[in-house]
């Protein structure tokens, strides 16, 4: 996949760009609904035998035309982004960068710059897309900004038990730890990637040492509290019990940060520094204050089964 970042105003010369098959949206998530959009641009590319292409923005459009300062923490950071999209087998990325000056393009000058000119045949998008100031673009209107230059294909609202699949309905299922109806709608465990740092060692002290993981973007953050999750090491997935929270037991109030713990099952190799991902798969139970040490053992070693049980691991650990 061919990735190309563009700054309004932007130059690219049509001549030089393949007839494309092109998905419009923020795609946050690349959930269920978004994959149906993306999906679709790939089955049409290929029908009409033109090049595939997804056109996505950042940063979101509310950083820039909100009245305050807003800190956005996404399901699906920019980077992560790349990857899903890729994966889906399309063949040309667009990032647009959003800027004051191009959420000020009337609908028209949008679709003259950004679809038309970069040699665009066949437009898709979701039954709620705008574009232009004010979102004053719609699906409705596109043919009409279109000079007939190119068709343009509106997908239906995608559901999921009667309700609209979104990056809104996810954040909600996150934030309340139930990761497997998360699953459900994005397609894929939930995952951030982060890289193993030095820790103040308490786990290894007690009997269960943890990778201390730094997020490596602003990713959106689940529930508080102790999970079972997947941790990829070296190209390598591993079974675990996960810990995020502001360690209530132990906590420093010169350093009140996040932090992610993961106890890896049946590891004992030094991966300071390296890269890895978490995927979260169930959320065991939420944050507890320990009166000492012996309850706080006996409790990880609860959770350890319970994530142990639910991987059906059944006592044998991988």
């Amino acid at each position: 996949m061919e990735i190309i970042m563009l700054h309004h105003p932007h130059k690219l010369d049509r001549e030089k760009l393949p007839a494309l098959a092109m998905a419009l949206g923020f795609f946050d998530g690349v959930h269920k609904g978004h994959q149906q959009v993306i999906q679709a641009a790939a089955q049409i590319a290929k029908k009409e035998n033109v090049k595939s292409a997804v056109m996505t923005f950042d940063p979101h459009p509310s950083v820039v035309l909100g009245r305050k300062h807003k800190h956005i923490e996404h399901i699906t950071p920019l980077e992560e982004k790349k990857k899903v999209i890729a994966s889906l087998g399309i063949d040309y990325l667009f990032i647009v960068r959003f800027t004051s000056d191009f959420a000020a393009l009337e609908p028209q000058q949008f679709i003259d710059e950004y679809i038309i000119k970069l040699n665009v045949k066949h437009v898709i998008a979701g039954f709620d897309y705008t574009y232009g100031k004010l979102g004053k673009g719609t699906m409705e209107t596109i043919q009409f900004h279109s000079r007939g230059q190119f068709q343009s294909s509106m997908i239906e609202k995608y559901e999921s038990g009667s309700e609209k699949i979104s990056s809104t309905r996810i954040r909600s299922l996150l934030k309340e730890g139930k990761m497997e109806d998360a699953k459900e709608l994005l397609g894929r465990p939930y995952k951030v990637e982060g890289t193993v740092i030095h820790g103040d060692k308490r786990g290894r002290k007690i009997g269960f040492p943890t990778a201390n993981v730094k997020l490596s973007d602003d990713y959106f953050i689940p529930k508080m509290g102790v999970y079972a999750v997947k941790m990829l090491v070296k190209g390598k997935w591993h079974n675990g019990v996960c810990n995020i929270g502001f360690r209530p037991t132990f906590k420093n109030p010169d350093e009140p940060s996040l932090s992610i713990e993961v106890h890896v099952f049946d590891f004992n190799h030094s991966i300071y520094g390296e890269e890895v991902a978490i995927e979260w798969h169930l959320h065991i139970r939420g944050e507890q204050k320990f009166d000492g040490i012996d309850s706080l053992k006996a409790q990880i070693e609860k959770d350890k089964q319970a994530a142990m049980k639910y991987f059906h691991l059944d006592g044998h650990i991988e």
